[in-house]
């Protein structure tokens, strides 16, 4: 029996500044047919048309299962955009249920309390715990499809890449309750245009860049994790002012710390509510679903009301 899709993405056109800069394909319909092509080999996916003709809901069998076929289509010249991972969650005598996952670990002694105390944050049941055949515990868990979601870049680090994951749907069963999102807000540009080493070298105090200099940036787009929970409007694009007064130190090299390169799915998994991954051949970016700041601050009071 083909295990039911747990995990939906929406593909949508890219609609950012540098939209057809670096893909082939590049429209509504050319994603469409690309999308519908993969059901014939891809049995445990779903494609639903949505209301608007330039986004399609991709459901799928996990992170790991939508993260695949991305990364595909990016390597064929493909260019989009996608939303943040949601849970598919359905009604079962008038209680809302959710997608539960049978969790296997295979951890070193050293690491147990970290994972163990990771799982619990969110809302993992352990439900087995032995020596495994490789001489590391073996620890099993049954946990909510959406605490899995970016959870496995967290347990390598923990495990210094030495863990072992597997998970394989168990069943429905009522909801665990609210799952904590993430702590970091974004740094996101003010500016279009290119980085600069001296306005980077500021803004890396405030949290961890994503990019360096000397790179393409836009309005709106997120370029790095703010170290506090809200977001931060920085310019990367500004440049030091030239004077005829020099002091002693003033010309000295900046240094910038080496930003984090995020891989695909770390990016999917860090992606906010309000937040799109712009998914190209040769770059992934993260933006905000509206550009301009007076636009996203308008949204989020008519949220709020």
């Amino acid at each position: 029996e083909i295990g039911e899709p747990t995990i939906s993405i929406n593909f949508m056109v890219n609609t950012s500044p540098f939209a057809g800069l670096e893909g082939e394909f590049v429209t509504s319909r050319q994603i469409r047919d690309r999308l519908f092509k993969e059901l014939l080999a891809n049995v445990a996916l779903r494609v639903e048309e949505t209301g608007s003709t330039d986004s399609f809901k991709v459901s799928g069998r996990g992170e790991l299962h939508l993260s695949i076929l991305i990364e595909t289509m990016r390597r064929e010249g493909y260019e989009f955009a996608i939303s943040r991972p949601e849970v598919i969650y359905k009604t079962i005598d008038g209680k809302k249920h959710e997608p539960i996952e049978f969790l296997t670990l295979d951890v070193g002694d050293a690491y147990i309390g970290a994972v163990m105390e990771s799982i619990g944050r969110r809302k993992g049941e352990l439900k087995n715990m032995g020596n495994s055949h490789s001489g590391n515990t073996r620890l099993e868990f049954e946990i909510p499809s959406r605490g899995l979601i970016g959870y496995r870049s967290d347990f390598l680090t923990m495990t210094r890449g030495t863990g072992l994951m597997n998970y394989v749907f168990s069943s429905y069963q009522p909801y665990k309750g609210e799952i904590s999102a993430r702590t970091k807000g974004a740094l996101i540009s003010l500016c279009t245009g290119e980085s600069v080493t001296f306005s980077l070298h500021n803004i890396q105090e405030r949290g961890t860049l994503f990019l360096g200099a000397g790179e393409k940036v836009y309005e709106g787009m997120v370029i790095g994790a703010h170290s506090r929970s809200n977001d931060l409007v920085v310019n990367a694009c500004k440049k030091k002012q030239l004077s005829n007064m020099r002091s002693s130190g003033a010309d000295e090299a900046l240094t910038l710390t080496p930003p984090k390169q995020m891989s695909l799915e770390e990016a999917v998994s860090f992606l906010g509510e309000d937040e799109l991954l712009e998914v190209t051949p040769k770059s992934i970016r993260l933006r905000k679903r509206f550009l301009n700041e007076t636009d996203r601050k308008r949204t989020s009071k008519q949220k709020s009301s």
